[in-house]
């Protein structure tokens, strides 16, 4: 929704500060030999900066007549890169609009919809990013083949040290620089904008439908160890005697010991009676003087 409201404004703001640029300079030519005095040239140029094409009549000190002067540089490849790319850019954040508001439903429909804008959005980000490095690093080059001193020395007549040459009016590069800056904003703009499309294709909703075996065998493993950490047994129903669950949790030895010490009572009595195996019942040691004892319990699991 952020790319939907913001993009089309900040392309139109990008390719129109470019392809929409005309510069003006001026400068002025003073002969020592009077002949000419105090001549001004106009030089002109704008977009798509093929400087080579631009030229302008300078006069000769020596003779009356004047020479053709062409500027030095073409950057129009990187010039018209950017502009296509914000144009581009303006139509499809233009219909990806009408898609998010009146063709919601098919947008969602098969997944088409999405993945379709994912790898439109990052194919975007990408070339805005390749057309800003390269416009920024032209408008840099552009500045210096315009520069007053650098246009000086390409007329004959300033070359000579009596002529006398200076530069009236400069170039304002003020919306070319804002046109880099648009670049870059864009850039940031449709990169942060790949994250929310994402959300809407079939691989985000897969990972969060299916989470991953890593994260799985990780809970697996606590759970392992939250098990081993409690109580082997839980405590028995009232059904199955006195015993509690401490009983269970003895240790083996002492358990051994209980059993042996239990067998010598009871032989030391009249009778000793061997246990039997109930399931889920307590056995009862019983001696001729009727005092009842509690022996083990022993549990018989079916399979």
């Amino acid at each position: 929704m952020c790319m939907v409201i913001f993009a089309p404004i900040f392309a139109i703001c990008a390719f129109a500060t470019c392809g929409g640029y005309y510069g003006h300079l001026q400068v002025k030519v003073d002969c020592a030999a009077r002949r000419h005095n105090n001549v001004s040239i106009n030089i002109d140029f704008g977009y798509p900066f093929r400087l080579r094409q631009v030229y302008f009549k300078a006069p000769l000190c020596e003779a009356k007549r004047e020479e053709i002067v062409f500027l030095n540089g073409d950057f129009s490849a990187s010039a018209q890169f950017f502009v296509t790319v914000g144009v581009l850019a303006f139509l499809y954040s233009l219909l990806a609009t009408i898609v998010y508001v009146f063709y919601q439903n098919k947008y969602l429909k098969n997944n088409r919809g999405p993945l379709v804008d994912f790898l439109v959005t990052v194919t975007f980000s990408l070339t805005w990013l390749l057309s800003s490095c390269c416009w920024a690093k032209s408008l840099t080059e552009i500045k210096t083949a315009t520069n007053p001193t650098e246009v000086l020395l390409l007329i004959s007549a300033c070359r000579e040290k009596e002529n006398r040459c200076a530069a009236t009016q400069e170039p304002f590069w003020s919306r070319l620089n804002t046109s880099a800056v648009f670049g870059f904003v864009n850039v940031i703009l449709w990169s942060g904008n790949i994250w929310f499309v994402f959300k809407e294709t079939g691989w985000y909703k897969t990972g969060q439908r299916y989470p991953s075996r890593t994260s799985s065998r990780k809970r697996s493993s606590e759970m392992r160890e939250r098990l081993y950490s409690e109580s082997s047994f839980d405590q028995p129903d009232d059904n199955f005697g006195p015993f509690t669950q401490d009983s269970f949790t003895e240790p083996r030895g002492d358990f051994d010991k209980q059993v042996q010490r239990q067998a010598s009572i009871n032989q030391s009595q009249v009778s000793f009676s061997l246990p039997e195996t109930y399931l889920g019942k307590s056995v009862v040691y019983e001696r001729e003087n009727k005092i009842a004892s509690q022996g083990p319990v022993i549990f018989v699991n079916e399979m």
